[in-house]
């Protein structure tokens, strides 16, 4: 999460996930200042130019669902229900 004009919403919405005894893991760029015990666990992303920085948030957030999949015991290269596309020409 970068500072920008959305901050303070996401702060507020992730006051209201802690009163409701949900877990946060929030992906922060260095160097952000959230408040005192508002996530459960930061993963720090670097500073860069707000363009890229959907795509360099990506990575964590891929890594992340990779790790909970697999400690689930999910199939992580056949998921369920996926739909898939194939063009033929």
């Amino acid at each position: 999460m970068a500072k920008g004009e959305l901050f303070n919403k996401v702060v507020s919405s992730m006051q209201e996930i802690r009163a409701r005894r949900g877990k946060i893991i929030a992906i922060v760029t260095e160097g952000c200042a959230l408040p005192d015990g508002l996530a459960d666990e930061l993963i720090e992303i670097p500073e860069c130019h707000e363009a890229v920085l959907p795509i360099v948030a990506t990575v964590p957030v891929q890594l992340l669902t990779y790790y909970i999949a697999c400690a689930r015991g999910c199939d992580v290269d056949k998921p369920r229900n996926l739909a898939k596309s194939v063009t033929v020409e």
